[in-house]
């Protein structure tokens, strides 16, 4: 599983003009699930991401984790961020898990990160054409692979 992570002050999933998912102070999170994906990478990955120190401390300093802040968060699908771009100039996205597999490990991933963080967390739509809005706050941007936990 890869993620793209972003503290955002505010974000929004909006699917055929109307908004399925709003938050403010918390994490936007893009998920790309491999058919290779199993339970293992979502427990590490969840446990990773609520504990993650991306929020500021009294002092300024990013000391602090989303369970720390109480924040909140909102869960997209996104098969893209496994495009491969090596060959030529469109992206391939054969290594993207298929329907099948992605969409019980992308619900898998969020009834987990809803049980690490003690709340439940929005998401979009597994497939559906979504527009997001966000204030990216700092900006603070992270990428994570499950797969490179080394």
């Amino acid at each position: 599983m890869k993620v793209v992570i972003q503290r955002v002050l505010k974000a929004s999933v909006t699917i055929d003009k109307k908004i399925v998912a709003s938050i403010e102070n918390g994490l936007l999170i893009l998920l790309g699930i491999v058919n290779e994906d199993t339970s293992e990478d979502i427990n590490w990955l969840s446990n990773k991401i609520v504990n993650l120190r991306v929020f500021a401390d009294d002092k300024g300093v990013m000391n602090k984790s989303l369970l720390d802040v109480d924040g909140h968060a909102i869960v997209v699908s996104q098969f893209t961020l496994h495009a491969s771009t090596k060959k030529g100039n469109r992206p391939s996205y054969i290594k993207a898990a298929k329907p099948d597999v992605a969409i019980p490990l992308y619900q898998a991933f969020i009834n987990r990160i809803e049980l690490d963080l003690g709340k439940t967390v929005q998401t979009g739509q597994f497939g559906a054409d979504m527009k997001i809005e966000l204030i990216n706050d700092g900006p603070v941007t992270v990428i994570i692979d499950s797969k490179n936990k080394v």
